[in-house]
């Protein structure tokens, strides 16, 4: 049986542990709602792009180069995942979620008999897969910043994989990422990024976006087709990962207020529990105490 001041210790342990997990919910929360409105703004801007894109896609342009960003390279033999989670942990299954899918996804491309490389982001990535698949991992990119990675980044991460292309090192370039739907919701999103998805592009969350398809308007492209894409392909891979690299910071300060909030729910039932014993085992002491003397008073 604890004694008094092993309870008592334990009580003042878990209280300190629920004023720490009590305050990293409010940052979270603060930083959620700067993240969300991020994340949020650049949804637009992103399936804008790629409207334009699927749109220049359908002249069937072919062709060397950047075109190739589109056209791909005529086999799906080799791919480069890259699993995009946080530096961080303490944010519930934030992060085990996408490296499951990862490593799920990996093994189903190997029983098809294709090569698969990794280009992971994030700590928690880098970590879980240099203890399993060490040998796949081509880069890493860590330390992305507290407030979410910046356009610089994604700059920066979008020319390791361009060049990584153009150098013949994959076919097929797939992200895989939690996809902010609200703060106790993420999503685990498969994204292909090169070559350009356009036979199995999603718009089902989009109505607008179907609308406008059934329209069949016809655009004119100045100065051309191939010029325009050209310069749009390199950008509309920095623009994905930055809205990717948007979304994952949004969902981990979601999932990481929704943690802390459970931890210091835990917390404090956990305090009224050991409080509730404390005072059972100190009142047994007393009662004890007082048997004690009351016999010895009555045996003199």
């Amino acid at each position: 049986m604890p004694s008094l001041k092993d309870l008592k210790t334990k009580i003042t342990s878990v209280s300190s542990t629920k004023k720490i997990t009590s305050a990293m919910k409010m940052v979270a929360a603060s930083k959620l709602r700067r993240s969300q409105e991020k994340a949020e703004s650049a949804r637009p801007y992103s399936s804008r792009l790629e409207e334009m894109l699927l749109s220049l896609a359908s002249s069937r342009i072919a062709g060397e180069g950047v075109i190739r960003l589109l056209t791909g390279t005529g086999k799906q033999e080799r791919y480069l995942v890259i699993p995009v989670t946080a530096d961080r942990g303490l944010c519930g299954g934030f992060n085990s979620n996408i490296n499951r899918e990862t490593t799920k996804y990996i093994r189903s491309l190997e029983n098809e008999g294709k090569n698969t490389s990794l280009l992971t982001i994030g700590k928690k990535s880098r970590d879980f897969f240099n203890r399993i698949m060490k040998d796949k991992i081509i880069e890493s990119f860590i330390d992305l910043g507290s407030t979410g990675a910046g356009y610089d980044t994604a700059m920066q991460i979008s020319n390791n994989i361009q060049s990584l292309y153009f150098d013949d090192q994959f076919d097929v370039c797939v992200l895989i990422f939690n996809k902010f739907k609200s703060a106790i919701v993420q999503e685990v999103t498969q994204q292909q990024l090169i070559p350009l998805d356009v036979a199995n592009k999603r718009t089902e969350d989009d109505e607008d976006v179907k609308e406008e398809r059934k329209d069949n308007s016809i655009y004119t492209y100045e100065p051309d087709e191939a010029s325009i894409l050209q310069d749009l392909l390199p950008k509309n891979i920095s623009i994905q990962i930055f809205k990717i690299l948007l979304e994952s910071n949004a969902g981990e300060q979601g999932a990481r207020m929704v943690a802390m909030d459970n931890a210091t729910r835990n917390a404090g039932e956990m305090i009224d529990g050991l409080t509730l014993r404390y005072n059972r085992t100190r009142q047994a002491f007393i009662t004890k105490e007082l048997i004690e003397i009351i016999s010895g008073a009555e045996s003199v």
